[in-house]
């Protein structure tokens, strides 16, 4: 299981309901579902993730995450959570009110486009960077909303969603002074619990 879906296993209790938005192919789920007892759904709409899904018992919904989760109602979960994909969806705004709408709490994981990798990059290549954590050319990345830690952060306050935990961590997934001390320049992934 990937670095950052342990430290969201951290913050969901045992017996609590999540809603995994994105799930792909359902290991943080099934890891819930076995170690934590948790009840859980996830939401995905790639053919392939759905199938390792179903192989993985976990239950899962085609569903396409900019459609909304009007199906949903309100208070349904516990916790929903949402990894790497907020910068993916066509308004990031809108999924998080709908995030908080159904769960008591969501869970947002998404990569700094503050990093100074990222800044030196465009700088001084002037071209959209491709790394190992943003390995696509400019015009095949399902990354349309470019975000960095003080871009979230700054929706947070004017939206009225309070940040509970935050985690900024390099591509390692390893929290460092400078990750602490200056996380839009040195953080490459951020991991935020929040609530209203």
């Amino acid at each position: 299981m990937r670095d950052d879906l342990r430290q969201i296993s951290v913050w969901i209790p045992e017996g609590a309901t999540v809603l995994d938005l994105g799930c792909g192919d359902g290991a943080l789920l099934a890891h819930l579902q076995r170690d934590k007892n948790v009840i859980g759904y996830g939401l995905e709409i790639d053919q392939d993730n759905l199938v390792a899904c179903f192989e993985n018992g976990v239950n899962v919904i085609e569903q396409d995450l900019d459609k909304g989760l009007g199906t949903f109602q309100s208070e349904r979960f516990d916790y929903v959570v949402m990894t790497q994909a907020l910068q993916a969806v066509l308004r990031p705004d809108r999924i998080l009110d709908e995030m908080l709408r159904v769960g008591r709490e969501a869970i947002i994981t998404f990569p700094n486009f503050g990093h100074w990798r990222v800044r030196s990059y465009l700088g001084f290549k002037g071209r959209m960077p491709v790394s190992s954590a943003l390995p696509y050319e400019w015009y095949d990345t399902p990354n349309i909303h470019l975000c960095t830690v003080r871009d979230f952060e700054a929706h947070c306050r004017e939206s009225g969603i309070r940040i509970i935990e935050r985690q900024v961590v390099n591509r390692h997934h390893r929290s460092g002074a400078l990750t602490r001390l200056m996380p839009n320049l040195f953080g490459e992934i951020a991991i935020y619990r929040v609530t209203r």
